[in-house]
């Protein structure tokens, strides 16, 4: 494979902190390379000095000659007074300026073109209209506007920071399959695990000014990570410890959750040999209903309605029960804020009514910042709600607490007003936490958070007592943390998902594809063979790669073999064999491109 992109020796820093310290790797044609790391730790600027929007402090960075390529970062600035035609096109038709065509592109070329179509609908930005002004959206649009103006061109290389922010779980999945689908290079920052794992080939993780580099996707990273940490002997215990109950976790899992076999089975089980299950159901139940009586939340024939009068829920009965663990997933605009607002006592209903237990103590993790005391230090914000609380049968102070967040001591001294998106999140938790609530309601909470503070929420509910409800297009932390999945369609309906996130996805595409075939109903699309088939093309696409650099370099060698016979004759079989193998291996891409 060719090379698009080179660091060599690459040095970054803005202030006194190396973000990048003598950083050498590159990208090559058609490979996709997940981005992971704390936040803070340097990922937004590695992308900005691959791509050339940053320059380096010291080191080369050089690229291929005519590399198409397109950066979405997370600033997500557009053009004052464009519209969203003028933006989402306006790629392409620097593409066609690129090839000799001066003509802009005409409503009905891009019209009638059903890749531009499917993008505009995959990512939501299909209802906005071609001729909405941009200035108008918001930063959710603005950045899907950004995106599908990428993902419309034909390009070598495609560099994304956290591109599923802002998507619901439908519109994770189908950018998953587009990124799959393109023959083109993928370099993402992200935070969704499920995601990771489904697109990245490769893995890199920047950490201390240094880039890692891992074949393969998030499973695979968090069993070469923990790896790493037995035999380096637990200086970093605590992640080592972390990363082990996560492996445990996947291993376990229904679905396979690593891409393949590639370290010995017997180092595998004896890393997790003795890793306890997530956590314990039946006794967390158990202290739930000492903490909580009989009674939880209950909506008793509860009708919501936007401010406009458009009915979201109608005639809903939901009684949450003593540590009743619930995902909650639906269409964007369907109504699933509006339902936890009304769970927390903040949303009137417009009809119906609202009933709380007496021993109830919501802690609600809401999508806004606008909550945190910006003239306090980050552990006195802490300490402000307690000094010390019991998490399970331990108890841990307030500075503990936060450390396991993410806020190492020294961060923990630093103003409130100073910290970055990421970090007032993890201090928006802390302090939610820090109240000891018996029922969690999180919306949206993965926002912002960097892999290894995800990993740390996960362990500190794991041992949490209580009800919990949470909304969040991340569908591996939904897995992970509830025991039930609900929906919301659009139908003024809550419904119940005994099949989890498989089951929501398949019942999207069912109603999707109901009406165009003109049936009662689609059959389910099989989620775990759609991965398959999706996973299979993307080797197949890697051994069409090679078998062509092999042609090539077999059509050299019969070059320099003109005077020899009997090479000839060797080489040529050889050849012929390379030519039937990837012929073969295009028939079966194009089947599976076809049926996908």
């Amino acid at each position: 494979m060719s090379n698009l992109i080179n660091l060599e020796q690459v040095s970054k820093s803005f202030g006194v902190k190396p973000l990048l310290d003598g950083v050498s790797l590159g990208v090559h044609a058609g490979e996709r390379i997940g981005v992971v790391g704390l936040n803070g730790g340097g990922k937004t600027t590695l992308l900005e000095v691959l791509t050339g929007l940053e320059p380096p402090d010291s080191g080369r960075v050089s690229r291929v000659n005519g590399l198409r390529m397109a950066v979405v970062t997370q600033r997500g600035v557009l053009p004052k007074g464009a519209t969203v035609g003028s933006v989402v096109l306006a790629g392409l038709a620097d593409d066609r300026r690129g090839f000799g065509d001066d003509h802009d592109l005409a409503e009905h070329e891009w019209a009638s073109n059903p890749r531009i179509r499917s993008v505009l609908e995959g990512i939501g930005i299909d209802g906005l209209g071609m001729d909405a002004g941009v200035d108008n959206l918001s930063g959710g649009e603005r950045r899907r506007v950004a995106l599908a103006a990428a993902l419309v061109r034909e390009l070598d290389l495609l560099v994304l920071d956290e591109p599923t922010n802002h998507l619901d779980v439908e519109g994770v999945q189908w950018l998953a399959g587009h990124l799959l689908e393109r023959r083109s290079a993928l370099v993402v920052v992200t935070h969704d695990r499920w995601f990771l794992d489904t697109v990245a080939t490769n893995t890199w993780e920047v950490v201390g000014g240094k880039v890692e580099s891992y074949e393969g996707g998030y499973g695979d990273w968090i069993f070469a990570r923990a790896e790493r940490a037995r035999q380096a002997d637990a200086s970093e215990s605590r992640r080592a410890n972390l990363a082990r109950k996560e492996l445990a976790w996947l291993r376990r899992g229904a679905r396979a959750r690593t891409s393949k076999p590639r370290y010995r089975v017997e180092a595998a089980e004896a890393l997790i040999a003795d890793v306890p299950p997530p956590r314990d159901s039946v006794s967390l139940a158990a202290f739930a209903r000492k903490r909580l009586g009989r009674v939880v939340v209950e909506l008793e024939n509860v009708t919501l309605a936007t401010p406009d009068g458009r009915t979201l829920v109608d005639d809903l009965t939901w009684r949450l029960a003593p540590g009743e663990r619930v995902g909650l997933v639906g269409v964007n605009g369907s109504g699933k804020t509006t339902l936890l607002r009304a769970l927390a006592g903040d949303a009137e209903p417009a009809a119906g009514k609202r009933i709380q237990g007496q021993t109830v103590q919501i802690g609600w993790l809401r999508q806004e910042l606008d909550d945190l005391p910006t003239d306090m230090r980050v552990l006195e914000a802490v300490q402000q709600v307690a000094q010390r609380i019991m998490l399970g049968d331990k108890e841990i102070s307030a500075g503990q607490l936060a450390e396991r967040l993410g806020f190492a001591p020294a961060r923990q001294r630093t103003p409130v007003g100073d910290l970055s998106g990421g970090e007032r999140r993890r201090l928006q938790l802390t302090r939610i936490l820090m109240a000891e609530p018996n029922v969690l309601l999180l919306d949206e909470p993965t926002n912002d958070l960097d892999i290894d503070t995800l990993q740390q929420l996960e362990d500190l509910l794991d041992n949490w007592a209580g009800t919990l409800v949470v909304i969040s297009h991340d569908r591996y932390l939904i897995e992970r943390i509830a025991d039930s999945t609900w929906a919301l369609f659009g139908d003024g309906k809550l419904t119940n998902l005994p099949g989890g996130i498989d089951e929501y996805l398949a019942k999207r595409a069912a109603t999707v594809t109901a009406p165009a075939k003109d049936t009662a109903a689609a059959p389910a699309t099989d989620a775990a063979a759609y991965r398959a088939a999706r996973k299979e093309l993307a080797k197949l696409e890697r051994s069409i790669d090679k078998l062509t650099e092999r042609e090539q370099k077999l059509h050299a060698a019969l070059a320099d073999a003109a005077t020899d016979p009997d090479k000839l004759v060797t080489l040529g079989a050889e050849l012929k064999q390379v030519r039937a193998e990837k012929e073969t291996a295009e028939e079966r891409w194009l089947e599976l491109a076809e049926g996908a």
